[in-house]
């Protein structure tokens, strides 16, 4: 319960936050509305407000995307580079002008100041800003507004109704308005950077998997299939001189045989599990936590995804359960599998010790998650409990 008040409360704060942020611009233009029908709204009074209305959503472009950026950073533990091109230093000359690459000027501060206004109008970070800043109040804007709006319905209209808006929707909206704000502040360069190297890790992983899989059957189904034609082959010739030897021939080679099986069909299930294909991602979650030598309770009320989506969900949660094993000391963990607003949220958690150091494995799951435009956050401090929670945007 009093988790339940802190996140409705800390979700409303920061709601209100992202609104006041994301409609400074529609703030300014308002102003100049206002400058307008001061001064009688004539034919052509609204001029010199419009423009000065556009001088200032220009000027607010940049500081607005960093407040978002910075937001996002201290709430989510994101981080959005900001794209920017980088001022060219500028020349003194012999003959005492400075050069900036585009002209001359009398002084450093006048050769700063103009190569300012020629890197800000041609970098594309700058008019990245500015489209960000004017569809913000209408996407970003919006959904920060639900829990205001519950509290305008709740004074105006219908108490209870608007009660249920806020508290229902604050723990959320901010949420819902962290990925909108990463897809459309995140550089383009960025995103193909993410791009390259998600391709990169699948490339490996595919080939580390295929020698796995060779590997296993060159040891394992493939020796033992060998030592089976062998055993029959010698129990055929040992068929008319000494039956009996050649019956306990048979024995091992039917022990072989069984035991071969119960290998391919193991190869099988670490390949792509018939219970996650048959039956979808929560029963094949249920039977990993059946398997587990932890009491391992799942809480899971989610519907069935893509195939690709299902296999990444279930192969992470295996991961973190086997290394909850492995290194957590805890002797009980909790699955929950949900669908909160536009999200897929998989939480993995344990009574265990914590204090989690991420190593090459959770470094390589993160990599893998962020192939579907998810991220993997785990909180872990000293004495426990650790939590690694997923979210993936829903499809």
């Amino acid at each position: 319960m009093r988790k339940w008040v802190v996140d409705t409360g800390l979700g409303f704060a920061r709601a209100c936050v992202v609104f006041a942020v994301s409609m400074l611009v529609p703030a300014v233009w308002a102003a100049a509305v206002g400058i307008w029908q001061w001064w009688g709204g004539t034919a052509w009074s609204w001029i010199a407000p419009f423009v000065w209305a556009a001088i200032g959503t220009a000027l607010l472009a940049r500081p607005v995307c960093r407040m978002f950026r910075a937001l996002v950073l201290r709430w989510s533990q994101v981080e959005i580079p900001d794209g920017y091109r980088p001022l060219p230093a500028v020349t003194e000359l012999s003959t005492g002008y400075w050069w900036n690459g585009y002209s001359y000027s009398r002084s450093a501060r006048d050769a700063r100041r103009e190569l300012r206004l020629r890197t800000w109008f041609r970098d594309p970070a700058g008019w990245r800003d500015l489209r960000f800043v004017l569809v913000a109040p209408v996407t970003v804007g919006l959904v920060a507004a639900v829990p205001l709006a519950g509290i305008a319905v709740a004074v105006l209209i219908n108490v209870p109704v608007g009660v249920i808006i806020t508290v229902v929707a604050s723990p959320f909206v901010w949420r819902v308005a962290e990925p909108m704000i990463v897809r459309l502040l995140r550089p383009l360069s960025v995103r193909v950077k993410e791009l390259e190297t998600q391709r990169a890790d699948t490339t490996v992983a595919q080939a580390s998997e295929i020698r796995r899989i060779e590997r296993d059957l060159h040891d394992g189904a493939q020796a033992r299939l060998v030592a089976l034609g062998m055993s029959l082959a010698t129990a055929e010739r040992l068929l008319q001189t000494n039956p009996d030897q050649a019956v306990e021939l048979l024995r091992e080679a039917r022990a072989g045989a069984a035991a071969s099986l119960t290998e391919l069909r193991d190869l099988v299930k670490g390949i792509s599990p018939p219970l996650l294909t048959e039956r979808g991602l929560v029963d094949a979650v249920r039977a990993l936590a059946l398997d587990s030598p932890l009491e391992t309770l799942v809480d899971a009320s989610l519907p069935r995804l893509d195939p690709p989506i299902e296999s990444a969900l279930y192969f992470a949660i295996a991961e973190l359960l086997a290394n909850v094993g492995k290194h957590a000391q805890a002797t009980q963990a909790r699955i929950s599998l949900t669908r909160q607003a536009a999200a897929i949220v998989i939480e993995v958690a344990d009574d265990g010790r914590g204090g989690v150091v991420e190593a090459g494995g959770l470094s390589g799951l993160r990599r893998r998650i962020a192939v579907f435009d998810g991220r993997l956050d785990i909180t872990s401090p000293p004495g426990g409990p650790t939590v690694a929670r997923i979210v993936l945007p829903a499809p």
